[in-house]
């Protein structure tokens, strides 16, 4: 008599494994879920969200890693955040770091070596019901430097385009002074022709009145240096 076909086992506190096949492979470490959360209002209506039971609500989640050691300890039936049992495990685990109940949870993800050594991988939190990723510091970093050199690009490009306007209107002003100098300073030379006339007249003049009226020559000469300063100086 054949017998009726029985569904694959599910394995006990996991339900993302079908007897040994993975059904929803986990995400790798370091990967970035930051843009990402997660919240699963049914469970929330459903269960008091706690110390005790904030890392099976965050199992749920695709940020839980089904290969750490945490989820070896649940399919023991064992809590899974144990301390005593996790610190002789080595390899991926998850430890709660942070509580405020019922707000916030802040849960790491760490490679443990050894019950001292343990490195930090990535971090989690569980905020008001919907889990995330926290950004890791170098990601914070970057996107902060990012932030404040697009800033100063734009606070430099700003600077030039406003001292480009204050140079043209002072070259203006330049070329505007620099054209009403040269304006005044225009010599008509029509009018140094008609001076240079006159005092070539008067010299003329001079010298023929000191010949006439003062024969000795050095007297002649003196009386001749006086009077072209003087008409120079009138001119």
């Amino acid at each position: 008599m054949a017998t009726t076909p029985m569904p694959p086992n599910v394995v006990a506190g996991n339900p993302g494994f079908e007897g040994n096949a993975l059904v929803a492979p986990p995400p790798p470490p370091l990967t970035d879920m930051t843009g990402i959360c997660f919240r699963d209002q049914l469970w929330l209506n459903t269960y008091p969200l706690d110390r005790n039971l904030v890392f099976d609500y965050f199992a749920l989640s695709p940020f839980y890693d089904l290969t750490c050691n945490n989820e070896q300890l649940r399919m023991r039936s064992i809590h899974p955040l144990d301390l005593s049992h996790l610190s002789k495990m080595t390899g991926t685990e998850y430890m709660l770091s942070e509580v405020m109940e019922p707000h916030l949870f802040v849960l790491r993800k760490q490679k443990r070596d050894s019950p001292e050594k343990v490195m930090p991988m990535l971090t989690y939190y569980v905020l008001d019901g919907s889990v995330y990723q926290a950004p890791q510091l170098c990601n914070v970093f970057a996107a902060r430097v990012g932030r404040a050199l697009y800033h100063i690009s734009k606070a430099f490009t700003t600077a030039a385009s406003k001292l480009e306007k204050i140079g043209y209107v002072d070259t203006e002003n330049e070329n505007a002074t620099l054209e009403s100098k040269a304006a005044k300073e225009t010599i008509d030379f029509k009018e140094v022709k008609r001076v240079d006339h006159i005092l070539a007249s008067l010299q003329r003049k001079v010298t023929q009145m000191c010949q006439v009226n003062y024969p000795c020559p050095s007297i002649s000469r003196g009386i001749y240096y006086i009077a072209l300063k003087v008409i120079r100086d009138i001119v």
